[in-house]
């Protein structure tokens, strides 16, 4: 049987037109037997059946206090969480998941082709990349970045795209311990095309079940 995956995907600020294609493509990985909903109140209930919780490019402020409650405790017991895109966007007011994500988004230029450099490639998340990956994406700055705070895995060539204001340090792609669980996040994934490339799926697949506990 395949293990649980809770795909939360409420927004309360900007919606991407691609959660469709995104949460069809985490169900098409055949991973994981995925419950969809938008409804903070899955959040509040008991999330121990879940092998992980997957934030997909939500935004603003999706929960409840009691289900702000229930993530943290969760991953601190040693749930799974993972984020995709803009889940770095979301919940602003409230600290904690500040320091569970590793970091915030900032600002994006514009949607455009440019080089991702996948600085290690021993996860399951970016072990099957080239040593550069060619993405058209947002390009996600963030404040501050995750350095020292998470193991980076994929970073932006802010040469290799216009507009880009990290400089030469600017992480994509990381996974981090919190308490006993394990997260992973990548600034990846704004339109649908991504997600029907099997590059990304697979990068997907491997960081969810790295999350997860099931892939190492």
């Amino acid at each position: 049987m395949a293990a649980r995956l809770l795909v939360y995907t409420r927004t309360s600020d900007y919606r991407h037109d691609s959660i469709p294609d995104a949460v069809a493509a985490v169900d098409a990985l055949g991973s994981f037997d995925i419950e969809h909903t938008e409804d903070p109140a899955a959040l509040e209930a008991p999330l121990d059946e879940y092998a992980a919780v997957l934030f997909l490019s939500t935004s603003g402020e999706v929960l409840t206090p009691p289900g702000r409650e229930r993530l943290a405790a969760y991953v601190g017991s040693g749930g799974g969480f993972a984020g995709v895109h803009a889940a770095a966007c979301t919940e602003y007011d409230w600290p904690y998941y500040g320091e569970l994500l590793g970091a915030r988004f900032a600002r994006h230029p514009a949607y455009q082709p440019g080089r991702a450099l996948v600085v290690d490639r021993a996860h399951p998340a970016t072990r099957h990349l080239p040593a550069v990956w060619h993405f058209t994406d947002e390009w996600y700055d963030f404040r501050p970045g995750p350095r020292g705070a998470a193991r980076v895995l994929v970073s932006a060539d802010e040469t290799s795209y216009e507009g880009g204001g990290m400089g030469e340090d600017h992480p994509l792609v990381w996974c981090r311990e919190q308490g006993a669980g394990r997260v992973f996040y990548t600034a990846l994934g704004h339109a649908s095309e991504a997600y029907a490339d099997p590059d990304f799926r697979t990068h997907l697949r491997g960081g969810i079940g790295w999350a997860a506990g099931l892939l190492s």
